[in-house]
């Protein structure tokens, strides 16, 4: 499972078997899509998984994170992920 930083400042998640060949395509615009329009992508981070279910798994949960998760992530700041992670059921106005 893979992170890229897209021009336009946004973030794309892929998974592949081929980490480096599939960058590679975005960074070419050959693959259609989201990157395509928004190039030059960076590479920010990729993990590994022993399937591919698994990376799958974890792309689809990625993609559902916020920003600042996924900034998190990249930073391996697994405490600003675990109090971000948190639901804030507070209600203001009491």
């Amino acid at each position: 499972m893979y992170l890229l930083s897209c021009a336009d400042g946004s973030y794309y998640v892929g998974h592949t078997d081929s980490l480096e060949m599939r960058v590679g395509q975005h960074r070419a615009g050959v693959c259609e899509g989201y990157t395509r329009s928004r190039l030059p992508v960076e590479l920010l981070k990729a993990e590994g998984f022993e399937t591919r279910l698994e990376a799958l798994s974890a792309e689809m949960q990625l993609k559902g994170w916020s920003r600042a998760k996924k900034e998190a992530w990249v930073r391996g700041d697994f405490a600003l992920l675990k109090v971000l992670a948190k639901k804030n059921f507070s209600r203001t106005g009491k």
